[in-house]
């Protein structure tokens, strides 16, 4: 059993379900102190949703830094008899790590300290910082998480220059794919109005569901932009309409239509909001007297393009793996959003996803050591790198 294998074990048997970390943090904290990282936490939120983050740093933090995040919560297991054996309780069955958390995102959490390790032995005096940023609020809200972490970070000063975020991007075997951006996302619940009555006196009435319908039609063949190189075109979908009041002969006195875009770079979420509106207001519907609109941005588009990170992270993947890795910009979101707003070059590097948030989540066991041998790989290009800068 490796160092990395153990460790992703020793997390995984810790119920670490959003917000509560179950002394996930503890765990690595007292590994990386030896190692001389200053470890700091940075707990915030409420009695009733406390959220544990870490903020540890080994170096000056003014030399060239590079950050490993992610998250020690998980999401909830879902009924207990779905799972072959106790979610908690890691175990192995056909060459597989089994238990929540085994994908999304533990092995990545000890690959990172494992990787870290195996370094500063060899690299006792480096010409990097290394930093991570962990909490147990990525499942959850994320309002007490990451992004508290970032505020502080920011307010100091300190200097961030690359991060690698360990989010489970791969598909079907490690490193085949890393994730250089996310997408946006921005929600949006509007409330059509009109006047309930009897569905027989439909003139004594104004049907609401009526009156948004068109709009709705023309919203959802709306283009709202061509995407770019590393983008999909913008997508805007609705999640949950709300009209009526069960009964078949009421006319509903209002409609509520939760809608979310997932929009790139070529987009602004003012630009969006905008021209939502004006579709609204283009089929008879006006702010106010006929509808109420409200808006949650819950992250901006980042990206990053090929340099540095990309190429350190590309050459490590080849030479551990032999993979040529494939750049994406898919899937959800992350805790990138964040830190991409104090750290130029972000990338998320994990293992395979495909069983990410399902009942048996597991990894391949041989995913498990190329992850570590490809985050080490890039500490020594990175190191090197700086070395060779002076």
């Amino acid at each position: 059993m490796t160092a990395t294998l153990r460790l992703a074990e020793e997390l995984i048997a810790r119920p670490s379900v959003t917000p509560d970390d179950a002394g996930c943090l503890g765990v690595i904290a007292g590994r990386l102190s030896p190692l001389g990282f200053a470890c700091e936490r940075m707990d915030s939120g409420p009695d009733s949703f406390r959220v544990a983050n870490l903020w540890a740093r080994l170096g000056s933090g003014q030399r060239p830094t590079l950050v490993w995040a992610g998250h020690t919560d998980v999401v909830p297991t879902g009924p207990l008899d779905g799972w072959t054996t106790d979610p908690f309780v890691p175990s192995h069955r056909n060459g597989k790590l089994y238990g929540r958390g085994a994908s999304d995102m533990k092995t990545s959490l000890a690959a990172m300290v494992v990787a870290c390790e195996q370094f500063l032995a060899t690299t006792p005096q480096p010409a990097i910082d290394i930093a991570f940023l962990l909490t147990s609020d990525e499942e959850g809200p994320a309002n007490d998480g990451t992004v508290i972490v970032c505020r502080e970070i920011q307010r100091r000063g300190e200097r961030l220059d690359w991060c690698i975020v360990g989010e489970p991007t791969s598909v079907e075997r490690t490193g085949d794919m890393i994730k250089n951006g996310r997408r946006g996302t921005m929600s949006g619940k509007l409330t059509v109005k009109g006047i309930q009555g009897h569905i027989a006196y439909p003139q004594l009435a104004k049907n609401p569901i009526h009156l948004a319908v068109p709009a709705l039609a023309e919203l959802a063949a709306t283009v709202w932009d061509q995407g770019n190189a590393f983008f999909p075109p913008t997508s805007w979908q609705i999640s949950n309409i709300h009209g009526g009041t069960g009964a078949s002969n009421v006319i509903p006195g209002n409609v509520v239509i939760d809608f979310n875009f997932r929009f790139s770079t070529e987009s602004t979420p003012e630009g969006l909001q905008g021209r939502l509106v004006e579709v609204l207001t283009r089929h008879g519907l006006q702010p106010g007297a006929d509808f109420d609109l409200s808006w949650t941005v819950g992250g901006l588009p980042f990206l990053t393009t090929p340099g540095t990170l990309v190429d350190a992270v590309r050459d490590a993947i080849r030479d551990a793996t032999g993979i040529t890795t494939e750049l994406s910009t898919t899937g959800g979101t992350s805790d990138g959003r964040f830190i991409a707003r104090i750290c130029p070059q972000v990338l998320e590097l994990g293992p395979p996803n495909a069983t990410i948030h399902k009942v048996d989540e597991h990894v391949a066991v041989a995913d498990i050591e190329p992850l570590t041998k490809i985050y080490l790989g890039v500490l020594q290009r990175l190191n090197s790198s700086a070395a060779q800068a002076g």
